[in-house]
């Protein structure tokens, strides 16, 4: 179970203790919401300019690979087309260890199909994996083939960073930015649960049990067996019970759901009550006692066959819908919810809104640059002098920068450099002796949302050699890597060690750098305090040059103007 929370120190798991009523939302059961407009235009919507970029955002989940391509526009994005392919990556299974090789042809012919349409419609990819990849022992087979047959490269994203995207994504689906939010979306491989105030996120968990998980666990069999349902049902609430305390604590105005099985549910709902479809299901609201009748009218047919004539879903859903439903009851009855508002907005929304503020374009009411804040958490957490880490991050950047034009580097190295810089000092909460090497476990092991678990490894490398050895085969962290990112880690940990270097007297005495650069040198000068010696910072910066010499071909040199 991955967790997140706003702890107080590294070993917690708990949110901030802070009373409060859990309110569910006070409205009206069984009704569609509003006249809102549909996912296309729900998001403030002016005329495109022509060089807006367009963005394909694919979810790669354990049941179905959803994609959405849209244009962004002033204040938001309109959505050009979706797409959506049952491709059950994760079935049969077991728990989720090995990706199935059948399972894997099905998937990588889906994301070249899906490669193509994005393609017809000029749209950059990004694509995030969840839960069925990132627990597969053999995920680097899938990987490795999407991009060599697909063309499509994987960020495989921790169950903390699915969360925090799929609030960014019902929090614009909804449009509701003033009340606090409780969200849970429930997939195929997981169930992800967050409580979030406006664009804050508060609380966030993510647990092993999804709709395709629980049926392979509990119902396999072609009929069903009369221990199944209670067997599932005790299952997920005692899972689910682990947050009830902190979820109360937290309270929250409205709960709000999302993805595939709220929406069946929902329009299982929908059709009983009577009352003529909607255009949209977002925003439509339901209740608990509604989600535990469709539980019981599941329950009631025998056969999966006998469900999908019933209800009229399709044969793949119909398969998994009894365990994703079953889900969202214990949701209900363990967090005290009466109420629940359907958003159609979810992950792939959430990466799209993501990918658009990366670009500093996008919505209104942001949640601005999630990875920056919970980098600088987790320093506030366990850095002894954070402000000696920020002096440190502002030189590095600075000379990342005056080296840009001769490095081979990559679009994102300049923010990962400056993450590394932040969080190099991390292990002193562990021990001060050799916390170069704590660093790197603490960066591993703590949930960095908004970051890739790619990105989050570049970061704890870098960190690990801002100072003492230098990069070397031996060590297995790095001799795992490839070859790009070995290169990647040997660079940007060269320059770190030299900002280091530079704030040796950790008071920030060292202002600006400039740097002249020729076909043998780089010079590295900084205008000298009058008050205050500097012979220490450039004995320290000189004495780290070594690894940046290398990468660079050049001889280093730093001295005072």
């Amino acid at each position: 179970m991955n967790v997140w929370s706003t702890p107080s120190n590294i070993t917690s798991t708990t949110a901030c203790g802070v009373d409060a009523q859990n309110v569910s939302a006070a409205e009206s059961p069984s009704v569609v919401a509003s006249n809102t407009q549909s996912s296309q235009t729900r998001l403030a919507h002016v005329a495109t300019t022509a060089d807006a970029p367009t963005i394909a955002a694919l979810d790669i989940g354990t049941n179905s690979f959803h994609m959405v391509i849209a244009k962004a526009v002033s204040n938001g994005f309109e959505v050009i087309t979706r797409e959506k392919e049952t491709v059950r990556i994760g079935h049969g299974a077991g728990e989720m260890k090995e990706l199935d090789p059948a399972a894997i042809d099905r998937g990588v012919a889906c994301l070249e199909r899906m490669r193509h349409l994005a393609e017809s419609h000029g749209a950059e990819m990004r694509a995030v994996a969840t839960s069925a990849i990132r627990e597969a022992r053999n995920r680097s087979e899938f990987i490795k083939r999407a991009k060599k047959e697909a063309g499509i490269s994987i960020e495989t994203i921790s169950g903390i960073e699915e969360a925090r995207l799929i609030h960014l994504g019902v929090l614009h689906g909804i449009g509701n930015h003033e009340d606090s939010m409780f969200v849970c979306d429930i997939g195929g491989g997981s169930t992800e649960v967050v409580v979030g105030n406006g664009d804050e996120m508060l609380l966030a968990r993510s647990f092993k049990i999804g709709a395709v998980r629980l049926t392979d666990r509990f119902f396999g069999s072609a009929t069903l067996h009369p221990s199944a349902v209670p067997s599932c049902r005790a299952f997920v609430k005692s899972t689910l019970m682990i947050l009830q305390s902190e979820v109360q604590a937290l309270g929250y105005d409205l709960a709000v759901c999302s993805s595939g099985t709220a929406e069946t549910v929902a329009r299982i709902i929908q059709q009983k009550s009577g009352k003529p479809e909607p255009t949209s299901m977002n925003r439509f609201h339901f209740t608990a006692q509604d989600v535990a009748e469709v539980v019981e009218d599941l329950t009631g047919c025998a056969t999966v066959e006998e469900r999908r004539e019933k209800f009229g879903i399709d044969q793949k859903r119909a398969e998994i819908i009894l365990a994703g439903a079953i889900i969202l009851e214990a949701i209900a009855d363990t967090y005290g919810i009466s109420t629940f508002t359907f958003s159609d907005y979810a992950l792939r929304e959430g990466v799209l809104i993501d990918t658009l503020h990366r670009r500093g374009i996008g919505p209104e009411n942001s949640a601005g640059d999630a990875s920056l804040r919970s980098v600088k958490l987790l320093a506030e957490r366990c850095d002894d002098r954070p402000e000696h880490s920020e002096n440190v991050a502002r030189i590095a950047v600075t000379l990342f920068d005056a080296l840009a034009s001769h490095l081979i580097s990559d679009s994102e190295d300049r923010r990962l450099l400056e993450y590394a810089a932040l969080l190099a000092n991390v292990g002193v909460v562990i021990s001060h002796s050799k916390h170069h090497l704590h660093s790197y476990y603490v960066i591993r092991n703590s949930e960095l949302v908004g970051l890739a678990d790619h990105d989050i490894e570049i970061i704890a490398q870098v960190a690990r050699y801002h100072r003492k050895g230098l990069p070397k085969n031996e060590h297995p962290e790095f001799a795992r890597l490839g070859d790009a990112d070995k290169h990647r880690v040997e660079l940007l940990a060269g320059i770190l060690r030299i900002a280091v270097g530079l704030d040796r007297t950790q008071d920030g005495r060292v202002k600006k750098v400039k740097t002249q650069i020729t076909d043998d040198e780089v010079l590295i000068s900084f205008a000298p305090s009058k008050k205050l010696d500097n012979e220490l910072n450039v004995y320290s910066a000189m004495e780290r040059r070594s690894l940046l010499e290398r990468v660079m071909n050049r001889r280093v040199r730093v001295t005072t103007d």
